[in-house]
């Protein structure tokens, strides 16, 4: 009876989730019960797995990759099932606080309740970040999960297909009795060669505690038992009696069973020669991005901050670099499908048409005291060459009288004869029938000359 409660909470969740949702349970039952397929039975079967034996996931950002072990009849859990991950969001490292849009790294346990067949997304289960580890480090962050709809903001999103199996996976082992699963998420295969790629990446401490159990898993096959004190991961530990572990408090004394110890040991032996040589060989692709600490972590949880706040931004969160330099995209802009960005999107528009409306008022001002300015212009243009036209005109009229009255000088010999015939042209224009007098002329011609 024990083994059916699990299964028996998934069904209960099932129902009150179809009361609230005003559903019927066979509404949801056909994305939350689908069987896997024939192929993949056939293989357990053939590895010694029973269908609703206990599993448990390994996930590679690097690779890509989303494994899915099955224990055997022996104990031990061979691999059964790898997908390919549609999604992951962020770079390399570890998520640290919430909005930095990391999918998180560590180890996870997925309980029953964790699990949501109503989601959005097709199905989903979340991971259980923060676990001890990320609340000892302070980190922050919510609903981290793996789900369907090849979607993602800092999970691990599937197709609907491969959900739709990693879910029928986790259904039948909660239904064997499984009270949790374990889920392993790494950077990368943590080999020697992948270890000496990233020697330098400030994530390597890190990863390096990771690895400890990662090598576990593989030497035994089996899920290392997973604990937290003073800030880090220890695995396969028995603390001495009466002594227990603290996320935050120092690690008490603590023991391995002696063949996990004997076994580590040789482990590591071959190891260690392996990186050394990796180290020499500098073989191997280069090592991909990874997220540069805290900084980086806030850098990008503030650009999610203004796109959930319906702000436009760049597609592309911005990084920065080992040197501190930060890199932003501002090429393409957009901003979240939402009714608050919709909202901010009506906003944005109005401001910009009223920044438009001001700026074309402004311009027509700007035209209208230009055209202004320049009709006076033309106007004092047009009086200047008026002036300059008269003046010509004026010293024309000036030459004329100058040289007639040069003219009237160069015919009379002497003061006399000026006067007289100054005297001439005045009286012709006083009396000009006179001009024309036989015995007044004669009279002038005596006196003056005599006879």
């Amino acid at each position: 009876m024990n083994s059916r409660k699990p299964y028996a909470g998934i069904l209960f969740a099932l129902l009150v989730l179809a009361g609230c949702q005003g559903k019927t349970l066979e509404d949801i039952a056909p994305k939350a019960e689908q069987k896997l397929p024939p192929k993949i039975l056939q293989l357990m079967q053939a590895k010694g797995m029973a269908v609703s034996s206990p599993i448990m996931v390994r996930i590679f950002k690097e690779d890509g990759a989303f494994e899915v072990w099955k224990q055997q009849n022996d104990g031990r859990y061979g691999l059964v099932a790898t997908y390919p991950i549609c999604k992951w969001s962020g770079q390399l490292g570890p998520k640290m606080i919430e909005g930095d849009r990391q999918a998180p790294e560590g180890f996870y346990m997925i309980h029953p309740y964790q699990m949501n067949p109503q989601s959005k997304y097709y199905l989903a289960f979340n991971i259980g970040y923060p676990n001890a580890f990320d609340k000892s480090h302070g980190r922050t962050g919510s609903n981290l999960m793996v789900h369907g709809a090849c979607s993602s903001s800092g999970c691990y999103s599937m197709t609907d297909a491969e959900v739709g199996q990693i879910y029928a996976f986790a259904r039948d082992a909660f239904k064997g009795g499984q009270k949790a699963f374990q889920i392993q998420a790494f950077p990368f295969r943590m080999t020697a060669a992948n270890m000496a790629r990233y020697r330098n990446d400030p994530n390597i401490d890190f990863w390096k505690t990771l690895k400890v159990g990662y090598d576990l898993f593989e030497i035994t096959h089996t899920p290392p038992k997973v604990d937290v004190c003073d800030g880090r991961y220890v695995f396969d530990q028995t603390p001495a009696a009466g002594r227990s572990f603290s996320p935050g408090g120092a690690c008490p004394p603590m023991s391995q069973p002696p063949d996990i110890v004997a076994a580590y040991k040789a482990f590591e032996k071959t190891y260690d020669a392996a990186y050394a040589a990796a180290v020499k060989a500098h073989k191997g692709p280069a090592p991909k991005p990874s997220l540069d600490g805290l900084k980086e972590a806030k850098l990008v949880a503030n650009w999610t901050h203004e796109l959930m706040s319906g702000k436009q931004v760049p597609l592309t969160p911005p990084s920065m670099d080992a040197n501190g330099k930060i890199t932003e995209s501002t090429e393409r802009l957009g901003r979240i499908d939402s009714p608050l960005g919709r909202k901010m999107a009506a906003l944005d528009a109005e401001k910009a048409a009223q920044k438009k409306e001001a700026e074309e008022k402004a311009a027509a001002i700007a035209a209208a005291k230009a055209e202004k300015l320049a009709m006076a212009e033309r106007a004092k243009a047009a009086k200047e060459a008026a002036r300059e036209k008269a003046r010509p005109e004026k010293a024309k009229g000036g030459a004329a009288v100058a040289q007639n009255g040069t003219a009237g000088r160069k015919a009379k010999p002497d003061s006399g004869t000026q006067d007289a015939s100054a005297a001439v042209p005045a009286e012709n224009a006083l009396a000009p029938t006179e001009q024309h007098s036989p015995s007044l002329g004669k009279r002038i011609w005596t006196k003056i000359f005599g006879s």
